[in-house]
């Protein structure tokens, strides 16, 4: 008979100690493997979302955290808005406010100047976003076409954006007027929704009241593991027209809203073109790509006015990564690298411990001719099973139980856990890990069992 078969045999002999011990090892491997999962996924999320395609975002006065995970991850709420008329300060080029301007109509002041920052984003862009609705769980963003026709996204932030269905939506369209939008794969898988189909914004809050106006959707995006998947996008001309969403005038010292001020334009049926003027529009971030090296000094400009800021969403995510993120990893890799230290301790115990009982046994197998060494090497080859089994359990319930922390990850990262899309390359360790703990735990019992004297035994 061979050694594996001998070790097998004693394992399915005390076949109770060892499925709790092969458990108790289960366990911890688990934990290891759902740490790895989860926080390696998270950190895949900020990673990939950090090459978003932009320079900077510039939204009111507050927090930059907040202005970057509203903007960028979809989470948290909007901080303030900025008037429509500061967003086209942005715009490239020497002409392009006044082009705004004469595109959109309504009051600015001085619309044949160029935009004061027009000179540091010249070569580059500036895109409006408009936010704080939602379309059922997900978070409804207001933009223009150039969202999807500009930005890129992927590790190198390269990848254009595709369409698994229809198409970007339009400035105005003969059929659908301002209102077309573009839904991200995971909107349109949760919510079965398909081309042609009409979404309706709730106004404020996630199931707040709804607006009357839906849009229609001409676009699905493939999937891009960015937030852009749990985004709702619309026309922001049609945003504008919605219910509640016309800027009222403001006093400008204390800021308090003049009654009677917000009041759209009058529309004749959903297909007119009027739009809403530039002076009741409002943004709530602008995403901006600089033109060159020289607009870096902008960010401090923009920082020292009265009512904006200008962040960096790469040099913000990476502070989360390396000051919560990986420290937070760390900790709790360390804890439950100790379960399974404390699981190799219940190997050695229990092998341990039956080693009184099989000391006869052991006497009559080397009677029969088995070496010192053979005893050795089945009492290694138990522990080892035992690590090895419990481990390889442990890997496949940490990756089925992965998927179940999506309800808490995805409304607070933004990061989605599958089954085995977020397998780890450190859990490649995870095998001659186990091989070596088995080892570890199981090298007292045997040397106890190569110390059994024939004599004494029998």
């Amino acid at each position: 008979m061979s050694l594996l078969r001998i070790a097998i045999r004693n394992l399915w002999y005390r076949k109770f100690p060892t499925f709790l011990t092969m458990f108790s090892m289960s366990l911890g491997v688990a934990l290891v493997v759902l740490v790895l999962t989860i926080s390696g996924q998270i950190e895949r999320t900020f990673e990939q979302t950090g090459n978003v395609g932009y320079n900077l975002i510039v939204g009111a006065k507050g927090s930059s955290v907040q202005l970057v995970f509203n903007t960028v991850l979809f989470l948290s709420e909007p901080v303030e808005n900025v008037p429509y008329s500061y967003y086209m300060e942005y715009l490239p080029g020497d002409d392009a406010r006044r082009k705004e301007y004469e595109r959109i109509g309504g009051v600015l002041a001085e619309p044949e100047r160029k935009g004061y920052y027009s000179s540091f984003t010249k070569g580059g862009f500036a895109i409006p976003i408009c936010m704080g609705d939602y379309v059922g769980p997900f978070r409804c963003i207001g933009t223009t076409p150039e969202y999807f026709n500009t930005l890129k996204h992927g590790n190198e932030g390269n990848l254009p954006y595709e369409f698994a269905q229809g198409r970007n939506f339009v400035d105005y369209s003969e059929e659908n007027g301002y209102f077309e939008a573009v839904i991200g794969s995971q909107v349109a898988a949760e919510m079965q929704l398909k081309l042609g189909d009409d979404i309706f914004a709730s106004h404020g809050v996630e199931g707040g009241e709804t607006h009357d106006d839906g849009f229609k959707i001409v676009g699905i995006l493939k999937p891009t593991g960015t937030p852009n998947d749990r985004g709702a996008f619309v026309n922001i001309e049609g945003f504008y027209l919605l219910e509640g969403h016309v800027a009222p005038d403001r006093d400008l010292i204390s800021g308090i809203e003049k009654r009677g001020t917000a009041v759209a334009p009058e529309r004749e049926g959903r297909l007119s073109k009027v739009r809403l003027p530039i002076d009741k529009r409002e943004v709530t971030a602008i995403l901006v790509r600089l033109g060159g090296p020289a607009g870096i000094g902008m960010q401090k400009q923009v920082n020292k006015s009265a009512f904006a800021i200008a962040v960096s969403p790469i040099s913000v995510l990476n502070q989360l990564l390396e000051f919560f993120v990986k420290p937070v990893k760390f900790g709790l890799f360390i804890l439950t690298s100790l379960v399974c230290v404390v699981s190799a301790i219940g190997i050695l115990v229990s092998i341990y411990n039956s080693m009184s009982e099989r000391k006869r046994d052991i006497a009559v197998m080397r009677a029969l001719g088995a070496s010192r060494d053979h005893v050795t090497a089945i009492i290694l080859l138990e522990s080892t099973m035992i690590a090895v089994i419990g481990g390889v359990a442990g890997w496949l319930i940490g990756h089925l139980v992965g998927p179940i922390s999506n309800a808490w990850t995805k409304n607070t990262t933004g990061a989605t856990v599958d089954i085995w899309s977020t397998v780890s390359s450190q859990e490649l360790w995870l095998v001659p890990g186990m091989i070596f703990i088995g080892i570890l735990a199981g090298l007292i019992p045997a040397i106890s069992a190569y110390r059994t004297s024939v004599v004494e035994s029998l």
